[in-house]
């Protein structure tokens, strides 16, 4: 709330905050530079999202139907990263792209880019680094769906004339639609609140929404100017979150009839 207030407020030349409430901060948030941040931020979240989930569902599929000892070493394999620090995983993202990395001489080797593109600085430095980091979010509660998820339907719908791939998106996907929702909360809110991956490998024309309230908080001490840029950020968070639960309580209520039904 007391961010929410500061909203309202307006900044005094010292970095201070003026009394009164007005709603010229907020206003000034209709400017093109914010429009065009705020659109650049739910842009790259939600294609860091969309990406994670149409990545994290078939090998959710594929892992469920593996073996134990299998399955085990794909787990292992999807969490290993977070045995090593947040900041290290970047600056060695931030090496591989580097114009003088290896993956940049790989890809020119194969004429896949010429010598002049840049790989770092730019949004799509970001998305990648992104559906890296947050890629484990969407497949650990996908695969917990999964692993419990009756194959034998996708057996009987191939049996009935079902292809593979149309029992996996009638019968699999609205199984596990509880989990598919939870993975695109559990990307979506670290995505649009990121910080220092755009901050490191996107440069100044892949800020996000976090970059800006760091910048007028510290730099330019506009107390009020952030707290409306956090405002926009918690509101963004909080909605999904609405929606989440709202939706859950909404299959509950129909189970329960269902069943009373029954």
């Amino acid at each position: 709330m007391l961010i929410f207030s500061y909203a309202f407020k307006s900044s005094d030349i010292y970095g201070g905050i003026n009394p009164g409430w007005t709603l010229n901060t907020i206003k000034s948030l209709l400017d093109a530079q914010y429009l065009v941040l705020i659109i650049r931020t739910f842009t790259l979240s939600i294609i860091t999202t969309g990406i994670c989930l149409a990545l994290a569902l078939p090998l959710s599929y594929f892992m469920a139907q593996l073996g134990s000892n299998w399955r085990k070493t794909f787990l292992i394999l999807i969490i290993v990263p977070f045995w090593s620090s947040f900041l290290i995983r970047i600056f060695a993202w931030k090496s591989l792209l580097h114009p003088e990395g290896i993956f940049k001489r790989i890809l020119v080797a194969l004429h896949i880019v010429s010598p002049e593109t840049s790989l770092l600085y730019n949004s799509a430095a970001v998305v990648l680094v992104m559906v890296y980091t947050y890629f484990p979010f969407a497949v650990l509660p996908t695969y917990a769906a999964a692993s419990k998820f009756n194959f034998h339907l996708i057996e009987a719908s191939m049996d009935l004339g079902a292809s593979k791939t149309r029992a996996f998106f009638t019968i699999f996907i609205p199984v596990i639609r509880n989990s598919i929702f939870t993975a695109m909360v559990m990307v979506f809110i670290p995505a649009i609140g990121a910080y220092v991956i755009p901050d490191l490998v996107g440069g100044i024309y892949s800020e996000m929404i976090g970059n800006k309230i760091a910048q007028r908080t510290f730099s330019d001490r506009d107390i009020p100017l952030a707290s409306a840029l956090s405002t926009i950020l918690t509101l963004s968070i909080l909605i999904p979150l609405v929606f989440v639960t709202f939706f859950r309580l909404r299959n509950k209520k129909i189970q329960l009839e269902w069943k009373s039904k029954e």
